[in-house]
């Protein structure tokens, strides 16, 4: 009697060790289970901060040699360009030049950096430019753009030119050029230029205006094609046609009171 009461006693106690030993290791699980978690989580948010840290300096270093062309102050100093021919041409100040001679449209605009890095120019498009740039509100396709021959490098805070011909006698450019000069009209130039390494595209455009004896730079838009700028295209569309039709308006308006009188 005796040695079967110890071994239902023994047996239970046996039972109650297992069921013991199988809630510690549970325990164990769970709590390696979270720790691995809590780590993960830990991981993630640490690679996600430096992955922020990272970009956050990425952008910071590209501020750093981001160009920004604009026409040179109009107290800036003659710059005097040659051309193949051997043509010499002496811009001014806030000042561009424009001529034909013997069929060549000869270009020359005086620039200024007003970015922090160096600015590198890639190539070129010319054309009339309508009364109002409202009317080209984007700029023109890449694929029209004439590569520039010539290494040009405009440092930063630093003045600089852009110089360009139109020699091809057959070049339906050149003649619609030549026609607004006659006329003394206006010319659009945008210009294609990078940083230093070849990045951070960028398109400004400069109207010349014949004012005198002289043509003057000015600048109407820039365009980065790397990374939206700091407006929309599509906000800048539509800030040009409202323009637009404020001036329609004002035309018809004068008119209108023209023909009242």
């Amino acid at each position: 009697m005796s040695g079967v009461f110890y071994g239902e006693a023994s047996g239970r106690e046996t039972a109650g060790m297992t069921l013991l030993a199988v809630d510690w290791a549970t325990i164990a699980s769970l709590a390696t289970a979270a720790g691995t978690l809590v780590l993960a989580i830990a991981t993630f948010v640490a690679v996600r901060s430096s992955n922020r840290s990272a970009r956050i300096a990425e952008i910071a270093l590209q501020e750093q040699r981001r160009p920004l062309l604009a026409p040179s102050r109009l107290q800036d100093p003659n710059q005097k360009i040659m051309f193949l021919e051997g043509h010499w041409v002496s811009a001014a100040g806030g000042r561009a030049v424009v001529e034909h001679l013997d069929g060549v449209v000869y270009l020359a605009i005086s620039l200024r950096n007003v970015g922090s890095g160096i600015a590198v120019c890639q190539g070129w498009v010319v054309r009339p430019e309508p009364a109002s740039t409202t009317n080209i509100a984007t700029h023109a396709p890449l694929d029209e753009f004439r590569l520039q021959s010539r290494d040009l490098y405009i440092p930063a805070g630093d003045i600089g030119m852009w110089q360009g011909a139109l020699r091809h006698p057959d070049d339906p450019v050149r003649a619609a050029v030549v026609d607004e000069i006659e006329k003394g009209g206006r010319i659009s130039v945008e210009l294609l230029y990078t940083d230093q390494v070849g990045r951070q595209r960028t398109i400004s455009r400069f109207g010349l205006s014949p004012i005198d004896d002289a043509w003057l730079a000015g600048l109407t838009r820039h365009w980065y094609l790397d990374w939206d700028g700091p407006r929309p295209e599509g906000v800048t569309i539509l800030a040009s046609e409202a323009i637009l039709r404020e001036h329609e308006a004002a035309v018809q308006r004068r008119a209108d009171e023209d023909t009242d009188q």
